[in-house]
């Protein structure tokens, strides 16, 4: 088995460990299915004569390496946690990421001596709080309930939930460090370009562009968050991987018509970039980032069956990170689906339905089959996540997103026009409002269209359905081409 091979499945049984341990099953069970698996790989080598076997009973040993890492990063996440729970008390705590706003404030507050560990605070809209603000509350701190929302916030990080505490500001951007400073303008620069946003355009334009250049959605209304999320299109001011493949791949077609393929790539690449420093380089917008230019990197190396390993490292270097993001972060999920329909399923379809490779107008043909691949992958995990999912999106999607990156581009240059002239971005600004307003058309129309809703479905149904995709896609490409290099 050649190198790179080895690499690939070790990795992919290092996952399998890392999955089957956050799963809740004992060390001793899950060292007890390793070790089965590795004599059932070595007596097929023996009794078929295929050497490729043997490798794979040493390499389903690492399926006890990942759930030894998954139980070490969880103890010692456990062990630094130190927590009042169930009694009023009264603390102190840093908020240690950008809150997210709306109708009421959402915080993660890192708890100060003699208390450690993170906390969730749900509190009122006003007055409000920034990154770096050190705080004094007074309230019951509880553990999260249920399970599901508990191993989600631990993700995080967070073993601790205040609902509307007594909260008192000590000191604005508290934190002495370079870092901590460095993340501070990047939101409080973040926060003056929405504002711009705000003064040079109506209201709901404002929010709509506010989300789809920083993931800003705290001016977001009730019905038009519907209205996302009926004609599909939420994961266009959503800071994910899903998003920002969709945006990188749109933003490259449209700059392949001016520049060549290596430029193209680089500045991309940029843009990903300054979309990162714009929303504050958290570390899911980071992981997103990464997708992002992995997939761009596939598309500037035209090698899509050498891309297989790309994958499997960038996975392992970000469970390696956090193993808990592989079960419990709905957005790596999305990201590595979303990937794999645009890398490999795309060409599959395009294959088997003999489609021409040409982009069309606006690159039409293109952001549907990418959009179509995309959400086809990802499809039954928004319906068990989300309770539904619509096919009218696809058409949504390829009405709309040909126009996004040029939007996108648009709101960066009158945000740093705000910062100038309030007159010279007043008057772009309604250049801008043309696009917006025809984005937000088409969104309330066919969010308004709540038909073609698929309901929810089981586990099970979801397996049944990758297995037959996966099939797909090998049945297109051939056993043996799919694994090639």
């Amino acid at each position: 088995m050649r190198i790179y091979d080895v690499a690939f499945y070790g990795i992919i049984f290092f996952l399998l460990g890392v999955l089957i341990a956050s799963l809740g099953l004992n060390i001793l069970i899950i060292t007890a299915v390793a070790v089965l698996t590795a004599i059932l790989f070595l007596l097929i080598g023996f009794l078929k004569n295929r050497p490729p076997s043997f490798w794979f009973a040493g390499l389903s040993l690492f399926i006890i390496i990942g759930s030894f890492y998954y139980f070490q990063y969880e103890n010692f996440q456990l062990k630094n946690i130190k927590i009042p729970f169930n009694q009023k008390t009264e603390v102190f705590g840093l908020i240690s990421s950008y809150p997210e706003k709306g109708a009421s404030q959402k915080l993660i507050a890192d708890l100060k001596e003699p208390y450690s560990g993170k906390i969730f605070i749900k509190t009122a809209s006003y007055p409000t709080y920034a990154y770096g603000d050190l705080i004094r509350f007074e309230g019951v701190i509880k553990k999260p309930e249920p399970e599901p929302y508990a191993n989600y916030l631990a993700k995080n990080g967070v073993f601790g939930t205040a609902n509307f505490p007594k909260i008192e500001l000590v000191a604005e951007n508290y934190p002495a460090v370079s870092r901590a400073k460095i993340k501070s303008t990047l939101f409080k620069l973040k926060e003056k370009t929405v504002s711009v946003f705000q003064k040079t355009l109506p209201s709901e334009k404002a929010a709509f562009l506010s989300g789809i250049t920083l993931g800003e959605r705290a001016e977001f209304s009730k019905e038009f968050k519907e209205a996302m999320s009926n004609s599909g299109t939420t994961h266009l001011v959503a800071l994910s991987g899903y998003n920002i493949m969709i945006l990188a791949m749109a933003i490259a077609n449209s700059l392949g018509y001016l520049f060549s393929r290596r430029p193209t790539f680089y500045l991309t690449l940029l843009a990903i970039i300054g979309f990162v420093l714009m929303t504050g380089a958290e570390a899911s917008v980071v992981r997103a980032a990464i997708m992002g230019g992995i997939l761009l990197l596939a598309k500037q190396i035209g090698r899509l069956y050498s891309f297989r390993n790309a994958i499997a490292v960038a996975a392992f270097l970000m469970v390696l990170s956090n193993p808990k993001i592989l079960s419990f972060d709905i957005g790596f999920q999305l990201s590595f689906l979303a990937l794999f329909g645009i890398v490999y399923l795309m060409p599959a379809v395009q294959k088997f339905f003999k489609i021409s490779e040409e982009q069309g107008f606006l690159s039409w043909r293109e952001n549907l089959l990418t959009t179509f691949s995309a959400q086809l992958a990802v499809a039954p995990l928004l319906i068990i996540y989300f309770g539904s999912f619509s096919p009218i999106s696809l058409l949504t999607n390829v009405l709309i997103l040909a126009l996004v990156p040029i939007t996108m581009t648009l709101g960066f240059f009158l945000g740093a026009l705000g910062f100038l002239s309030y007159h010279l971005s007043l008057v772009f600004g309604w250049f801008v409002n043309l696009f917006l307003t025809y984005e937000i058309f088409i969104i309330k129309l066919f969010g308004n269209l709540n038909i073609f809703k698929i309901n929810p479905i089981s586990a099970p149904l979801a397996v049944v359905y990758y297995i037959i995709l996966i099939a797909f896609v090998l049945y297109t490409y051939r056993l043996s081409k799919f694994f090639s290099n």
